[in-house]
């Protein structure tokens, strides 16, 4: 039966594609997995990698297809089909690799290769080594400016242990990552995952000696393979219950009468402090903008301008105004508040009237 007969017969077309260029990928099963040896992964793999670009739709004709976001009368299985029927769908890639080494471009490199014709934008790549919770606080931020496709998420201190790594289908897209908490977060806040997948298949693996740099050999290869159809999330490995992904727990401020408790989360390039107080919690403790409130830090009491931007208060003075994520965050005017605060990342903050 040639390829257009077997189309006919019903059979999508993006599985007809991938079996002319020879690569089959098969609904992974732990006995399917034990007949293969070592030859046939490797050679396996190396199909993987010479795949030609299956589809030829931009990266607008893939949003296009893809919709608007999820309402009530569609659900989240639906959406990921229409999105990856319309491959090359864009990934979003976040990293602790930082820019002084090779590990990005080598990601990037890939991914091209794997799927050259998926646009890839660079969401951060300098969160602090080894930080998940800085890594899902990135996530958080950004994921709402994001075009809906594929996730690839990249902190990874447990690399090369038996930290297992996972693909999540949400409303948003798939998310693709290690299981160490760092894509919880930004699940919950897209409603929930709808399946979760552990990533186990060597058929969509680079081969490598080491077991170091699982973003290149694991998690591209993945999020490549899903963003232009290649794979189904079943053909990577083993359904798991997302409720047996690892949680991390972020902090909640705590509101009481005329105070409000809460924590320093993240110090940007300009040193300005993110907090994770809202607004809602102040004017629930009795403050409102325009107003002086006192901020506690450790032993240190400072009185600072509930400001509507920078621009309210003098060369030189702290203040604490709403950010671009919409919580409560201090800075100084020309200068860094982290250093006139003397704070960082999970210290203690109080403001109070």
């Amino acid at each position: 039966m040639s390829v257009e007969e077997t189309a006919s017969a019903g059979v999508p077309s993006t599985h007809n594609a991938r079996a002319a260029q020879g690569l089959e990928l098969h609904r992974y099963s732990d006995a399917a997995a034990g007949t293969k040896n070592t030859r046939q992964t490797v050679t396996s793999r190396r199909s993987l990698i010479r795949l030609p670009l299956l589809s030829s739709r931009t990266e607008g004709e893939c949003l296009k297809a893809a919709g608007p976001p999820l309402d009530d009368h569609e659900g989240v299985e639906a959406r990921l089909a229409r999105m990856t029927t319309a491959a090359p769908c864009p990934i979003t890639f976040m990293s602790d690799f930082g820019l002084d080494d090779e590990f990005v471009g080598v990601v990037h490199g890939v991914i091209a290769t794997l799927a050259p014709g998926c646009r890839v934008i660079d969401l951060n790549h300098r969160v602090p080594r080894g930080d998940v919770r800085s890594g899902a606080l990135v996530l958080l931020r950004g994921i709402q400016y994001m075009p809906p496709g594929v996730l690839l998420a990249v902190v990874d201190p447990g690399v090369g242990s038996r930290r297992r790594a996972i693909l999540v289908e949400t409303s948003w897209g798939y998310m693709v990552g290690p299981d160490n908490g760092l894509l919880s977060p930004v699940v919950a806040l897209m409603g929930g995952a709808a399946r979760a997948f552990s990533i186990e298949n060597p058929d969509v693996m680079l081969p490598a000696l080491g077991r170091t740099f699982a973003g290149r050999d694991l998690f591209a290869p993945a999020a490549a393979v899903l963003a232009t159809g290649e794979a189904n999330p079943d053909e990577l490995g083993p359904e798991v219950d997302p409720h047996d992904l690892e949680p991390l727990l972020l902090p909640l401020s705590e509101v009481s009468d005329g105070e409000v408790a809460g924590q320093a989360w993240w110090v940007d390039t300009y040193g300005n402090v993110q907090t994770n107080i809202s607004p809602e919690d102040l004017e629930e403790a009795g403050m409102s903008p325009g107003q002086d409130v006192a901020v506690r830090v450790g032993l240190m009491k400072y009185r600072v301008s509930w400001a509507g931007s920078y621009a309210e208060v003098a060369e030189g003075r702290p203040l604490l105004h709403i950010d671009s994520a919409g919580l409560m965050a201090l800075a100084v005017r020309g200068g860094r508040a982290d250093e006139h605060f003397t704070l960082g990342p999970g210290t203690s903050v109080v403001i109070a009237v």
